[in-house]
Order: C-alpha cells, then sequence, then structure tokens
C-alpha cells in the first residue's frame, strides 16, 4: 500500500514538473502592442500557475480595469482564453489566442463587438532600481499662463487656462505633458465637480484615480486614489466636489507612494502593469504625465515634478 502511494506522489510531480517547464515561458507578465489596422493599442496580461497545472491570469485591454482570467488554456506552446465584456456594450466574450515564439508571444484578439486583430507582446521589465534616486530640481509643469508644454489628444481641445488654473470645463480631449519622466515625484492639485471623473496618468501608463467618491466609502483600486484596477488606497481621504485637493505621488520603477491630502494611503507598492487607458505598453521608457479630460469637467494647478537625476 505504501508503495502504491508512494509511486502515485512521484507520478504526479513528474507530471507537474513536465507540465511546469513545458509552461513556464508563458507565466509571467507580458506588454502587449496590438495592431488595428495600423493603430497601435496597449495591452497587458500576467500568467500564473495555480496549483500543479491551471494556468489563470489578469488581462488589461486598451480601455477598463485589469479583469480575472478563470483559465488560460495552454497545449503545446499555444494558448488561449475567453473573458466577459467590461465596458463594451456587446454580449460576446472577448477572447485571445496566441502562441510562444522565440522573441515572445503572438496572436489574435477577438473583440466583443467581433473585430479581429494581430498582437504581439514582449516580457514586461522589472524596472527593479538597484540604488536609491537621487532628486534633481523641482520643474513646474504649467506655467500658469498658456498650455505651453501640453498637446491635447483624442478629440477636439476644450482645456483652457483660466484665472491661471487649467481647466478642462466638459468631457473632450486628454492632455499630455511634453516632457517624458523615468522616475520622479509629482505634485498635483486639483478640483472636481459632483459626479466627476478624471485621472493621472504615470509616465502616460499608471493611472492614479481621480473620481468624487465619500470618505465613508469602502476603498477600492477603482475609487479616489487608487491606481486603476491594481492597487488599492488605505482609505478614501477625498475632501468632496469643488475642493482643491491634493495628490503627492512618487514613482521609483514599479513602486509607487500615493499621498492624497497630506495621507499616505498607498505606500512602497508595486504596481503590476499598465492600466486602461495607456498611450503605450513600453514600460521600459520614460513617458509623459497625462490628465484624463473625457469623463466630465477637472481642474488642475501647481503641477510641480521633481525627476531623479
Amino acid at each position: 500500500m505504501f508503495k502504491k502511494l508512494l509511486f502515485l506522489i512521484v507520478a504526479g510531480l513528474s507530471a507537474f514538473y513536465a507540465y511546469a517547464y513545458d509552461s513556464q515561458d508563458l507565466i509571467g507578465r507580458w506588454d502587449i502592442t496590438i495592431d488595428k489596422n495600423g493603430k497601435e493599442a496597449p495591452s497587458w496580461l500576467e500568467v500564473k500557475l495555480s496549483g500543479f497545472k491551471t494556468l489563470v491570469g489578469y488581462f488589461v485591454a486598451e480601455g477598463g480595469s485589469a479583469r480575472p482570467v478563470s483559465e488560460v488554456k495552454f497545449n503545446n506552446g499555444a494558448f488561449s482564453f475567453s473573458i466577459p465584456p467590461q465596458w463594451e456594450n456587446e454580449p460576446q466574450n472577448l477572447v485571445l489566442e496566441g502562441a510562444v515564439t522565440s522573441n515572445g508571444i503572438e496572436g489574435t484578439i477577438v473583440y466583443p463587438n467581433g473585430k479581429k486583430y494581430n498582437w504581439k507582446g514582449v516580457k514586461a521589465p522589472y524596472l527593479k532600481r538597484t540604488k536609491p534616486p537621487v532628486w534633481g530640481t523641482p520643474v513646474k509643469l504649467f506655467n500658469g499662463k498658456d498650455l505651453t508644454g501640453w498637446k491635447a489628444v483624442g478629440a477636439e481641445n476644450q482645456w483652457i487656462v483660466k484665472d491661471g488654473i487649467l481647466t478642462s470645463p466638459k468631457s473632450g480631449a486628454n492632455l499630455i505633458s511634453e516632457k517624458k519622466f523615468n522616475d520622479f515625484k509629482l505634485h498635483i492639485e486639483f478640483r472636481y465637480q459632483k459626479g466627476s471623473n478624471s485621472g493621472v496618468y504615470l509616465r502616460g501608463r499608471y493611472e492614479t484615480q481621480i473620481l468624487d467618491n465619500d470618505k465613508s466609502e469602502h476603498p477600492s483600486n477603482v475609487l479616489f486614489s487608487g491606481i486603476y484596477g491594481f492597487l488599492t488606497p488605505s482609505e478614501i481621504n477625498s475632501k468632496g466636489p469643488a475642493q482643491w485637493q491634493t495628490y503627492d505621488i512618487t514613482l521609483v520603477g514599479r513602486m509607487v507612494t500615493v499621498v492624497a491630502n497630506g495621507k499616505t494611503v498607498i505606500s512602497n507598492q508595486e504596481i503590476p502593469g499598465i492600466t486602461g487607458g495607456a498611450l503605450d505598453s513600453n514600460e521600459g521608457e520614460p513617458g509623459p504625465i497625462y490628465f484624463q479630460g473625457d469623463h466630465g469637467p477637472i481642474e488642475f494647478r501647481n503641477i510641480i515634478i521633481t525627476p531623479a537625476k
């Protein structure tokens, strides 16, 4: 009886290690670029091993938050998964199929609206820093007079400067800084109206959420001061609409600290990957600061960045 049990254990472990070796090239985080008829759209995938043989994961499309993948089917280097719609007003699932190649992964994606595109992915960089940053000279990204140093994208420009305040009076274009940054400390002051929604994208890839949430609400990674879809603040330290508020954000590699209205709500946590709405998925490169302007009125002032040397 003991020998039979030992045989079963050894056989099970052998099967596990064989499977793990077979699928290990897929396990990890992937920065994906979708080719939408010549226009590049960023995306992201993480694949994990759950238990002995089941692959699970998280997926970020070009919009929305990170979605759980209950199972990634894998066979001889080919893989696939299906997830329900999120913000898409379509009845069918999003389906991604791909294969491991010598250069990474690649395949096709079918959106809930039925449109199909090709994509390619590379292993996401760790962005691990070996030394603490040495901070440089603070830089004012907004001069209080005009939009010098910024560009509007995505729609007709609605951004104006009024009484020294960077103002988006209605939904429209997003606003992107012309300068790009690696590691930095960012101070911003913002004010929104009741029910409004905006965000601050770090390196143009990681959104710190600005949303009209009451302090009594349970924290969530898609609410005020969360890193959208990934990191949940310890509390909703919001002042509410029509009040000037502050974020002080430090980003070093993937590690982020968010101080909302003087209180640390995210302390040196890792951002796993890009969030929905990212400009690109090139995580190893510098990127701009960008403000979301397509979800309602928002105002900013005193935008100061201190880059690492």
